[in-house]
């Protein structure tokens, strides 16, 4: 029987045990400083009045309209002010179609990891369909339908006009049709999962009857859904099977970001090997079906970007090209014959997007990290032709810019993580002209809230400076001692975003500092700081997070019990880091977490883990499984799984669980019933963070706190019986 059952049926443990830290079935309302945390929990949200605004151009670029304080106003760039206004009309609809409705998509968004059900063509004119695993094409109203293919079903397991389940979580593939810019060809997808094993799982299971979810699930290692890709020549009822593999065909293991070129004589796609560590950008003929190889990007080291920048100049046959080629996300100028142009930046450092390209003046602005630090994101401009780059932007901040359609002026977004924001008027070459709003900060400072300050820590490789972030109590005290909660998700290519004022979280108040540590693997300082963990996933990352957890053991007013939680690959890492390094962290709270990496699917954990062959990563795929380390759990542990997580699946915490029991561990469960790919309760995880980081060192507090609930829930007894 699980330990939490146990409790359950005998509550007198808990008098008994309460000196130990057993009271692990409290609720928060009866702990300590609970009304603190539940007045400032609703006061935090509203304690400033951003100065964030987002300005809407004018066509003409003379001005802009904004909101502030539940007010438009309109700023005119030759007055130099701001006047309230009525505000903007939204834009008409275009080429007949409805609201919220848009070429190659219907009305609507899928689920996660689906596609559109249906396409639109581009003068709305015509409607593709999919159903029961087919294509079928048609008026946009739904008359003259045919069918465009017939083999697709459930029993042979092939179906098109859709995509694999894991082309949708890991590849983005939200459209599996796609019509031509004239609209008289269609390209659409087929899948053969006929070797992808298939996952069960049960559905409805709060309800009387319940009901079962088969997915073709490729797991790592094993066999994955073959993609082919046609195209329907809508005049002729042809059909054309494109070459998707026609040099190599171990790059046409996936197949995605398929579009039409601007002349629609091609179709352009991205393919990749099954490692992911070569990328080709693809150009097919729609009448043949004959591809070329336009660009190509190798990453042999680790894993190519799925998914580079590609812009259209007005030409429409020449684009800006992003690549990690030289370490760091960089521009290239191409034509669609594959000819390198020219590079347009050689920064050692990130770039992060296009804000607008000036084809008359022969420049390019984007985002970068060129600040005085790297998530402080910045404005560089630089010529098509690589000449005269530029930061127009103070690297002391980090920056959101909006240019005006002409590109004589931007709207700039000013801030920190311990600044707020502030919006300026700026002119092209970085000239303020006006102050537009500034954040208002007198009630944050009224409920004496601190602001979340940048810390820096060395990654466990002894040489690598790490950021991270810290926040405090209202009543924070330097002379106290304080537990830590850190919340992590750590996974591969993720955080590193730009940096903003961030509100403190009000569980602070609950006694806590808050902590974030932003490792190896994480995004925003070049390939190579990704590159850390490939292979090595639940290793590297997990060591840099405990490495940002000693680092806080040195403030005097950390008493050393450090908690840590997330979900999905957070879940994964707040479990390792109890597993693996039980001497930093006391407590954990780990939400749908994949526990072993043979349980996840193909495309993401090969992508950074490589295949789990002896003759490949088989060490490394054994190295981060959870259940290698059951034996080292001390400290309190809770897990979560949502019965219907068809993402992470439930046995990766069924196997951890056999696997603690086996072991003979002390563990608590958390289970969402009916509940997909989520979180546990967030006052549940609260309760378990006081109990176990705080009241379990204050045995006459914990006490206290038993003692308050028995009376108030015999005084609710009392009540019920003498209504």
């Amino acid at each position: 029987m699980p330990y939490r059952s146990q409790k359950l049926l005998l509550p007198w443990l808990l008098v008994a045990a309460y000196s130990t830290g057993a009271l692990a079935q409290d609720t928060l309302q009866t702990m300590p400083r609970y009304d603190r945390y539940e007045k400032l929990r609703r006061e935090i949200a509203g304690s400033v009045k951003t100065g964030a605004v987002t300005p809407r151009w004018a066509e003409d670029s003379l001005s802009f309209v904004y909101d502030v304080d539940g007010k438009v106003l309109k700023f005119d760039i030759a007055k130099g002010s701001a006047t309230e206004t009525d505000g903007v009309p939204a834009a008409p609809a275009r080429n007949g179609r409805r609201a919220g409705q848009r070429a190659g998509r219907g009305v609507g968004a899928p689920e996660r990891g689906r596609q559109f059900s249906s396409a639109i063509s581009e003068d709305g004119k015509l409607k593709a369909t999919t159903r029961d695993r087919n294509v079928y094409v048609g008026d946009a109203d739904g008359k003259n339908e045919r069918a465009v293919t017939t083999e697709g079903s459930v029993q042979n397991r092939v179906k098109f006009g859709v995509a694999s389940w894991v082309y949708g979580e890991e590849l983005g593939v939200r459209e599996a049709m796609w019509w031509s810019p004239d609209g008289k060809k269609l390209a659409f997808y087929k899948f053969d999962e006929s070797k992808v094993k298939d996952y069960f799982l049960q559905y409805e299971q709060t309800h009387v009857q319940d009901t079962l979810d088969v997915e073709a699930y490729p797991k790592a290692g094993a066999p994955n859904p073959i993609v082919t890709l046609y195209v329907y020549d809508i005049a002729t009822s042809q059909t054309t099977t494109v070459d998707t593999k026609f040099s190599n065909p171990e790059l046409g293991e996936y197949v995605f970001d398929v579009r039409w070129a601007p002349d629609g004589k091609e179709i352009l796609f991205n393919r990749t090997d099954r490692k992911q560590k070569t990328l080709q950008l693809c150009g097919a003929d729609s009448a043949t079906g004959k591809c070329r190889t336009i660009v190509e990007e190798s990453q042999p080291q680790s894993w190519a970007d799925n998914h580079p920048t590609m812009q259209f100049l007005d030409d429409k046959t020449r684009f800006i090209w992003g690549s990690e080629r030289n370490g760091f996300k960089n521009y290239y100028l191409y034509d669609l014959s594959g000819k390198l142009i020219n590079t347009i930046t050689d920064n050692k450092f990130d770039s992060q997007g296009i804000v607008s390209v000036d084809e008359k003046s022969g420049v390019m602005f984007y985002l970068c990290r060129s600040g005085n630090g790297p998530y402080l994101q910045q404005m560089n401009r630089v010529g098509l032709d690589g000449s005269g780059n530029k930061r127009l932007t103070d690297p002391a901040l980090s920056h959101s810019v909006f240019m005006a359609p002409d590109r004589k002026h931007f709207v700039d977004v000013t801030q920190t993580i311990e600044i707020p924001p502030s919006t300026h008027l700026y002119d092209i070459e970085g000239n303020k002209v006006a102050d537009i709003a500034k954040s208002d900060l007198t009630q944050f400072d009224k409920l004496h809230l601190k602001k979340t300050q940048r810390i820096t820590f060395t990654a466990a490789d002894g040489k690598t400076t790490c950021y991270g972030t810290l926040q405090f109590p209202s009543d924070f005290n330097p002379h106290k001692k304080y537990p830590v909660i850190v919340g992590v998700y750590g996974g591969p290519e993720s955080s590193g975003g730009a940096e903003s004022f961030q509100l403190p979280n009000a569980i602070t108040e609950l006694g806590f500092l808050v902590a974030s540590f932003d490792g190896r693997g994480t995004s925003g300082r070049g390939k190579a700081f990704k590159d850390g963990l490939y292979g090595k996933l639940g290793i590297v990352e997990i060591d840099d997070q405990a490495a940002g957890a000693r680092s806080l053991n040195q403030l005097p007013y950390v008493n050393g019990r450090i908690g840590i939680y997330g979900t999905s690959y957070g879940g994964y890492a707040s479990l390792m880091c109890l597993l693996r390094h039980p001497e930093v962290f006391s407590v954990s709270c780990s939400s749908s977490s994949v526990t072993d990496w043979l349980n996840y699917d193909s495309i993401y954990t090969e992508r950074f883990n490589g295949l789990p062959d002896p003759g490949e990563n088989q060490a490394g795929y054994d190295a981060g499984k959870a259940v290698k380390y059951v034996q080292n759990l001390k400290g309190k542990l809770m897990l979560y799984y949502g019965t219907a997580d068809n993402n992470v699946h439930p046995s990766n915490t069924i196997q951890l669980v056999q696997a603690l029991e086996a072991a003979g561990k002390h563990y608590d469960m958390q289970v969402g019933p009916d509940r997909g790919h989520t979180q546990m309760n967030a006052t549940r995880m609260w309760e378990y963070f006081v109990t176990y980081l705080i009241l379990d060192q204050h045995p006459d507090r914990l006490k206290l706190v038993w003692n308050r609930r028995v009376r108030e829930k015999a005084a609710d007894k009392v009540a019920s019986a003498n209504p």
